[in-house]
């Protein structure tokens, strides 16, 4: 609101300065006019009325809102101040004048120019009946508004003036003004501020400056039966110049080419109808006709009729179809589709307006089995057999036919010669060129066949004849951009064929719009065989030149590795295992190339080589494992009779009957077992008898030596006194054989038991008290907490023991062997002592059972 009221203070204040610079102050002149580049005087003058205490030499001057040099200045008196700029150039400027810097007076706009200059080329055209005009070239642009006045006199009485006034470069005078007979002369005035300039008057007869409305063509024909021949028809205007020779001019020109010709046709004036005949034309041929005609003393011609055509006679084309084909051959049957192409050739004089085309074709060594099709159209399709055929098409008018273009076609089983070596293709910035060598030197005409390599309809193939040259040429508009072309070029031979040479072009090219697809196939530890896709052919955009495998390791630098076109996979070696990847295909071109989309992958931990190095083993531990089973499956009766032998059960012995009391002597044996715990230490003695006749001898010896028994086996029973040394054999036997322990023993079972046994010093008999045995005769079923009472009484065996059948092939010698750790006696006393032990209950749990078979027990030492 504030910022409003300013404006409206500010407007206020501009219009009262203006009412006083308008009551108050003058400047002189009031709009200059000035020529350009003379000096510019003006003078601002004060009125008596302004305030008092202000002069002119208060005053400033601006020009174009720029201060004026204080030198320029002329103080005439209080009241007037003159400001003179020298070589003023300005087309148009303001000149201000002020009272100090801000206070506006008065202002005014100043122009500049230049005189007129003299006009010069005055001519005038006179339109018979209808006005004279007369046209003048001014000069330079004065900036002012300048007048022209034509000035028309008669040559004879040159007091009589007709003027004609303009501001333009022409002007004039109109009928009835204008007399024919007589004869004028023209000058022209230019004026304004700054001066004027008149020419001289310039005498133009009426008849030589004649210009008359252009002629009207009747009619453009052609006569029937004469060929090469056109009439030509016209009117003349109506206001022309009586009794004057007329010379019209004929233009016609051939439709098919840019060539024009003229024919000159003389006419009097009086005549309102011309005419004339074109000859020498082709035949068949359209023509455009136009005409134009002038007086024969004037300058000027008049304008061109409108344009005419006209056709000549027809006549029969005169040149041949260019002819071509495409073969496809039949999987299902022997006939073939033969694609028939022409296009008439644009030869000179054309062939007339074509109505139509014959086929005529034959088998080769047929020819009265010809066949004619027509068609109006430039293509046809024929199925032949396999027989070789011969063809020929003809254009046909009104007139007649054209000669014949022939093409022989192959039988399906003919090989043709290949003549042409090689073919390059090159472009440059506006042609395609495809050049070729070839073996045969006297081969002078060609065919070159182009189409795209995605087109499948045979009629869109395009062809050119060459003749004499293995050099061709085609402008690029022909070939789509970023197109793939299959070139063929085929020679010729008469009207043989002979086999094509192939190649491919692209015109112009750019980067494939898509790159190949990764894959990775085959993983390894520390590689990957990488496989992709060629791009399909409509996204190539020209020829593939290699491709670049990208591949990165997380958080790592990407590497590439580039092939050639033809690869497809590629393996990546010195990878990291147990790693993830990304990896990147790009198709390149010459334009550039394209990357495809990534794809990731993780070598693996171990490779192949690993696997196998870590299997071996393990396969060998599996089949040693299945080995020593399947070994122990079929040998399980040998290692059971080594490891667990079958001991013998007594009790099922038939050979001995066992009395009731064996259970008395198996209780004594138990507690023997659990009291001396030296004892227990038995070990085996190797077979002693060296004649087969003594294996039925048991010999066991019992020896009294009471107190060095009573010192090893028993430490409870040697405060017992008296000492019993039981000797009867039949005793022995019955307390022996049937319930004695039996150590079973082979050469592996030896040699393991020496080792872990104590050798064997002597065979000491073990010492028992006559009470204990005793009781234990008489009361064989006590309880264990009186069985330090009972007495087994014993007696010594013979050297000679009896003979237990039971025992045979069992038993060599049984003896109870003392630990070197037992007190150690005189060596007289162990050489006489022997083992005492016990009866055994037969098949009582817990008893142990030592049996020696087949083997020989050792003599104790």
């Amino acid at each position: 609101m504030f910022s409003n009221l300013i404006w409206m203070f500010v407007l206020l204040c501009s219009s009262v300065a203006g009412e006083n610079a308008i009551r108050d102050a003058d400047i002189f002149p009031s709009s200059p006019e000035i020529e350009r580049g003379s000096s510019l005087e003006l003078s601002c003058v004060l009125r008596k009325n302004y305030m008092p205490q202000r002069n002119a030499s208060h005053i400033i001057w601006k020009l174009n809102n720029e201060l004026i040099a204080p030198e320029n200045y002329n103080i005439v008196n209080e009241t007037v101040s003159n400001i003179t700029i020298h070589n003023f150039t300005y087309s148009k400027a303001y000149v201000q004048c002020l009272m100090g810097k801000k206070l506006p007076l008065v202002h005014t706009e100043v122009k500049s120019g230049f005189r007129p200059d003299m006009p010069e080329n005055i001519s005038c055209v006179y339109f018979y009946d209808a006005n004279l005009t007369c046209t003048w070239d001014a000069g330079r642009e004065t900036s002012f508004t300048t007048k022209y006045t034509l000035y028309r006199k008669l040559t004879s009485v040159p007091d009589t003036v007709s003027p004609c006034e303009t501001t333009t470069e022409s002007c004039s005078f109109l009928n009835p003004d204008n007399a024919y007979s007589n004869d004028f002369c023209f000058q022209v005035e230019a004026k304004n501020v700054l001066g004027a300039s008149l020419t001289e008057c310039v005498p133009i007869p009426l008849q030589k400056i004649e210009k008359f409305a252009p002629p009207e063509i009747l009619s453009v024909k052609k006569i029937p039966g004469i060929k090469q021949l056109l009439m030509v028809t016209w009117k003349m205007p109506e206001k022309i110049i009586p009794l004057k020779h007329i010379i019209c001019q004929v233009q016609y020109r051939n439709l098919y080419s840019n060539f024009t010709e003229f024919v000159n046709v003389s006419m009097i004036s009086n005549k309102n109808i011309g005419s004339c005949n074109l000859t020498g034309l082709w035949d068949s041929t359209d023509y455009s006709v136009a005409i134009r005609c002038v007086n024969n003393e004037s300058a000027f011609w008049s304008g061109w009729s409108g344009e005419k055509n006209g056709s000549t006679e027809e006549g029969a084309p005169s040149g041949k179809v260019d002819l071509w084909r495409v073969i496809e051959s039949s999987r299902s049957s022997r006939n073939r589709s033969v694609h028939l192409m022409w296009k008439p050739l644009k030869s000179f004089p054309p062939s007339g307006r074509i109505l139509g085309y014959k086929i005529r074709y034959f088998p080769e060594n047929k020819a009265a089995q010809k066949r004619t099709n027509n068609s109006t159209e430039q293509k046809m399709t024929l199925l032949l057999n396999e027989e070789a055929h011969i063809i020929s098409v003809t254009a046909y008018n009104s007139a007649g036919e054209s000669p014949e273009a022939i093409l022989r076609i192959p039988s399906a089983d003919e090989k043709s010669s290949q003549m042409i070596e090689k073919v390059v293709t090159s472009t440059t910035n506006e042609e395609v060129v495809v050049q070729w060598i070839t073996s045969e030197a006297e081969t002078t005409k060609y065919v070159v066949e182009w189409y795209e390599e995605l087109q499948m309809d045979p009629f869109g193939r395009s062809w050119q004849y060459v003749s004499n040259s293995t050099k061709w040429k085609n402008n690029k508009k022909n070939f789509k951009p970023f197109i793939c072309y299959n070139i063929l070029v085929y020679p010729l031979y008469g009207s043989n064929v002979a086999a094509p040479s192939h190649t491919q072009i692209y015109a112009e090219e750019k980067e494939p719009s898509e790159g190949p697809v990764a894959d990775t196939v085959i993983l390894g530890k520390n590689e990957v065989t990488v496989k992709w896709n060629e791009i399909s052919k409509a996204k190539r955009n020209g020829f593939i030149t290699n491709y670049t495998i990208f591949y990165k390791p997380e958080h790592g630098k990407e590497l590439n590795e580039t092939v050639n076109s033809d690869v497809l996979q590629y393996r990546l070696k010195s990878l990291q295992a147990n790693t993830q990847y990304t990896v990147q295909i790009m198709a390149s071109n010459k334009a550039g190339g394209t990357t495809g989309e990534p794809k990731t992958f993780k070598t693996l931990k171990l490779d192949k080589e690993d696997i196998f190095f870590i299997a071996i083993p393990v396969e060998i531990s599996i089949l040693c494992l299945i080995g020593l089973w399947i070994t122990c499956v079929l040998k399980k009766h040998t290692f059971k009779k080594v490891c667990w032998p079958d001991i013998p059960n007594p009790e099922e012995s038939l050979a001995v009957e066992w009395p009731p009391a064996s259970s008395v002597n198996n209780s004594f044996l138990k507690r023997m077992s659990s009291q001396t715990k030296t004892v227990e230490d038995i070990n085996v003695l190797e077979y002693c008898f060296p004649e087969e006749s003594q294996e039925g001898s048991l010999l066991i010896n019992y020896e009294n030596h009471a107190s060095e028994c009573t010192d090893i086996n028993s430490k409870g029973i040697t405060n017992r006194g008296e000492k019993i040394l039981h000797n009867e054999e039949n005793e022995a036997a019955k307390s022996f054989s049937p319930s004695m322990p039996y150590i079973i023993t082979d050469q592996f079972t030896r040699s393991q038991m020496q080792s872990a046994w104590i050798p064997v010093k002597e065979v000491q008999p073990i010492e028992v008290e006559a009470n204990d045995l005793s009781g234990l005769q008489q009361n064989p079923v006590k309880s264990e907490e009186n069985y330090d009472e009972e007495v087994l009484k014993l007696e010594d065996f013979s050297e000679k023991a009896l003979f237990n059948p039971y025992l045979k092939n069992s038993v060599k010698t049984r003896e109870f062997l003392v630990s070197e750790s037992l007190p150690e006696h005189s060596t007289e006393e162990r050489k006489s002592q022997s083992s005492v032990l016990p009866p055994f209950q037969p098949n009582v749990p817990g008893q142990s059972y030592v049996t020696v078979d087949m083997f020989r027990l050792a003599k104790g030492q």
